[in-house]
């Protein structure tokens, strides 16, 4: 499965948090392409989103705190049941600054929210990155999960 991790914001990526975000990006090598984008407005995003081609539909899946909430083992067999039902590749994106418009909230296939705290794009996306890897191994049966 293609995995695309992208974020709406001004500016680019932040030094602080790009060797955690590359230290998960490694990680999931086993286990799917990943991809990280960085995009200036919500428009851009979907015309990127709207260009990707394959056999199956892209499975868009927008940041926000207003989103679902999932467990880890939740959010695990999720990502199991997407990547079973065939599909080829997901977009996950951490959105802007203002919050999410109507529209992408109806063209996005899932809301997910990380918590009710809100957290800047840099950090989000490392959580994000690290809970994608968390469900990998979770279906994997690695010990990542439980610390063994």
């Amino acid at each position: 499965m293609k995995l695309i991790v992208c974020h709406i914001a001004q500016r680019g990526r932040s030094s602080l948090f790009e060797q955690a975000e590359e230290l998960y990006v490694e990680r999931l090598k086993r286990y799917a392409t990943v991809e990280r984008v960085h995009f200036r407005t919500e428009e851009a995003l979907f015309a990127f989103a709207a260009r990707q081609r394959s056999r199956t539909p892209l499975c868009t899946v927008l940041l926000d705190a207003a989103g679902k909430h999932f467990r880890s083992e939740q959010f695990a067999r999720w990502l199991g049941a997407l990547e079973d039902s065939g599909r080829q590749a997901a977009l996950f994106a951490v959105g802007p600054p203002d919050g999410w418009s109507p529209k992408a909230h109806g063209e996005a296939q899932l809301s997910l929210s990380l918590g009710p705290m809100t957290l800047s794009h840099e950090l989000a996306r490392v959580v994000l990155l690290e809970q994608i890897y968390r469900a990998f191994t979770i279906l994997a049966g690695h010990p990542y999960h439980t610390g063994h």
